[in-house]
C-alpha cells in the first residue's frame, strides 16, 4: 500500500489514478444513462461506504435528491444506507456489523434499482454482504473501487476500478467519478434536455 508521501509524490498516484479514470469515461456515461433510465421508471439509487468514502456515497446521493449542476429539476430517489444511524445502530446490535448494509438493500431495493458501493480496498465484509444481497433482490450492483484484482470487483454487476497504489488518491479521484456521473445523470434527463433546449432557442 502506497503511503501518502511528499505533495509531489500524492499528485503523481493522482495523475495515474485521473489517467485511469479518463479511459474509464465511458462507464461513467453507460451509468449516467442507466440511472436516468432507472429514475424515469421511479427506481431507486441507493448507495454506501465506510469512512470517507461513506461520506462520498452521500455527496453522491444529496446531489440527486436535489440538484447538481441543472438549474431546477425533478427531485431523484437517492439513498444513502449509512445515513439512517438508527437503522444502522439497530441492525448492528442485533444482526452484526456485516449486516448493516444489507439488510437495508433488501428493505428497500426493488429489483431494477441500483446500488452504488464505494470502497478503496474493495475488502470491506459489509459491502461485500450488500453486493450479494442485492444480486439476491435484484438489485443491480455498480462498485466504485481501487486497483483491480479485489473481492467488490469480483461481486459486481459492474465496476469503475482506479488503478493507483495510494488509496488516498483512489478516494479523491472516487469524487470527481460521482461528479462525473451526476453531471451524465441530469445531461440524459428529459426535464433537463428540455430546459437546455428552451434556453437555447430565447438566445437565437
Amino acid at each position: 500500500m502506497a503511503r501518502f508521501g511528499t505533495v509531489a509524490e500524492h499528485l503523481e498516484q493522482l495523475r495515474a489514478g485521473l489517467w485511469s479514470l479518463e479511459q474509464q469515461a465511458g462507464i461513467i456515461d453507460g451509468w449516467g444513462r442507466e440511472l436516468a433510465r432507472v429514475f424515469a421508471g421511479r427506481g431507486r439509487l441507493l448507495a454506501a461506504g465506510n469512512g470517507g468514502s461513506a461520506a462520498e456515497a452521500q455527496h453522491l446521493t444529496a446531489e440527486l435528491v436535489g440538484r447538481f449542476e441543472a438549474a431546477d429539476r425533478e427531485p431523484l430517489s437517492a439513498l444513502a444506507l449509512h445515513a439512517e444511524t438508527s437503522s444502522l445502530t439497530a441492525i448492528c446490535n442485533d444482526f452484526g456489523p456485516d449486516e448493516i448494509f444489507a439488510r437495508q438493500v433488501e428493505a428497500h431495493g426493488r429489483s431494477g434499482d441500483v446500488l452504488v458501493l464505494l470502497s478503496t480496498s474493495g475488502r470491506s465484509p459489509n459491502l461485500l454482504a450488500a453486493a450479494a444481497r442485492a444480486r439476491r433482490t435484484g438489485v443491480q450492483v455498480w462498485a466504485l473501487s481501487g486497483p483491480r484484482p479485489n473481492p467488490l470487483a469480483d461481486e459486481a454487476d459492474q465496476v469503475l476500478a482506479v488503478d493507483t497504489p495510494s488509496p488516498t488518491a483512489v478516494q479523491e479521484v472516487h469524487l470527481v467519478a460521482v461528479h462525473a456521473l451526476c453531471s451524465a445523470v441530469e445531461r440524459q434527463l428529459p426535464s433537463v434536455r428540455g430546459a437546455v433546449g428552451e434556453s437555447e432557442e430565447v438566445v437565437r
